[in-house]
């Protein structure tokens, strides 16, 4: 069981070659991950106060204060699971 495990309710991929990955955070720590991640990764820009555009290890997404997050150009899910873990550390 990983770190992400805690924080991860659950993840849902789309089609295609490079593929995208959305993220559910647990309603009881989402308010912890989103300031995690928030700490971490760098903010390209911010549409409101609850929508994030950001990037980590060269890896593009956006966050919602929702508790939802979507991974975009993800080879892989074990690519993902590296990425949640760095920064849920």
């Amino acid at each position: 069981m990983s770190v992400a495990d805690d924080y991860v309710a659950r993840i849902e991929e789309t089609c295609g070659e490079e593929k995208d990955f959305i993220v559910i955070f647990r309603y009881n720590k989402k308010d912890e991950a989103i300031r995690k991640i928030l700490q971490k990764a760098k903010k390209e820009k911010t549409t409101s106060p609850i929508i994030f555009e950001l990037t980590f290890q060269d890896t593009s997404f956006r966050l919602y204060g929702t508790g939802k997050a979507i991974f975009r150009n993800l080879k892989d899910k074990s690519k993902l699971q590296s990425i949640l873990t760095e920064l849920l550390l």
